[in-house]
């Protein structure tokens, strides 16, 4: 396999074009043709279709670029194992999330383990799970915190725990003395909720169908600290899964009641990174703080 070759196969599906990785890479296109072409030879397959603009992988080809992909991870765990023996806690992470998880329990997470960890460079990227999931296959980040747990054979579910949908209002508010509250309840009050393509709203759109009460939000926000701060500021209840606003849930400054409908689908939070792939070093540390964290966001939470 030659090392150039499929660095530049890579580059090029990565970048879109040959021309495209000429320019990331400041060699000429002509180059990274003829070691694709190379390596073709060398297979004695086609590893990219021919008569296309864009650069789109054969299925040999993708077979390929999934062992090279392995081998880079195989790679970096050595790397990882090696410092470890030199007893040095240095390294990189990468880790992908969902808006919802980038809340004070997680910020604070992170910060702990940095301060743990001095040495080690952190990289928090948020994006929708689709987004997410595409970084983590790409092994553009280490794993990745999404809402609902993925179905795909490219994706290992390292760990999920269950996160209802659940109304967070403030302690004064009168639902935050409920049991429980309905959607027709949550529907007379003024809401923050994410946009209407959000699982979130995907999910409530069949419960609001089946009580025929349908939510106009006050405000609609892609940004979690958006909901959070309507909710502590008292100008709008939201609905989000209790891992979203943990912190302020067990500072009692907000609190969160259940919603009484059974069309709601079950939702959960889950840990995935890409199978096969075997992390060690700081991105193993990190992965296992976050599970050990995950089983004490899925404890249940005592109201007074």
């Amino acid at each position: 396999m030659s090392e150039a070759g499929m660095r530049y196969l890579l580059e090029a599906l990565s970048a879109g074009s040959m021309r495209a990785a000429g320019d990331r890479l400041n060699v000429a296109p002509s180059s990274i043709s003829r070691q694709i072409a190379q390596l073709e030879s060398q297979y004695g397959l086609a590893l990219i279709e021919k008569g296309r603009r864009g650069v789109r992988l054969t299925h040999a080809g993708e077979i390929v670029i999934a062992h090279y992909r392995n081998q880079l991870a195989d790679r970096e765990a050595l790397r990882s194992k090696l410092e470890e023996l030199r007893s040095v806690r240095t390294g990189q992470v990468t880790a992908a999330i969902g808006e919802g998880f980038a809340g004070k329990a997680f910020t604070d997470l992170v910060s702990q383990f940095s301060q743990d960890n001095p040495l080690i460079r952190l990289e928090i990227l948020t994006g929708a799970t689709q987004d997410i999931l595409r970084m983590i296959i790409d092994d553009e980040a280490h794993f990745g915190l999404v809402f609902q747990t993925p179905s795909d054979v490219k994706i290992h579910v390292r760990a999920v725990i269950n996160q209802p949908l659940m109304a967070i209002v403030p302690p004064a508010h009168p639902i935050a003395r409920k049991a429980q509250v309905t959607i027709a309840e949550l529907a007379r009050e003024p809401l923050c909720l994410p946009p209407a393509n959000f699982r979130i709203r995907q999910i409530l759109s069949t419960a609001e169908t089946n009580s025929k009460t349908y939510f106009q939000p006050s405000i609609t926000s892609n940004s979690i600290h958006v909901m959070q701060d309507a909710v502590r500021a008292g100008v709008a209840l939201t609905i989000l899964p209790q891992i979203s606003v943990w912190s302020e849930l067990m500072e009692g400054t907000m609190v969160s009641v259940p919603i009484a409908d059974d069309t709601i689908e079950e939702t959960t939070s889950s840990l995935v990174l890409r199978a096969g792939r075997q992390l060690e070093g700081a991105p193993l540390r990190l992965l296992k703080r976050i599970e050990f964290q995950l089983r004490q966001w899925n404890r249940p939470i005592r109201r007074d």
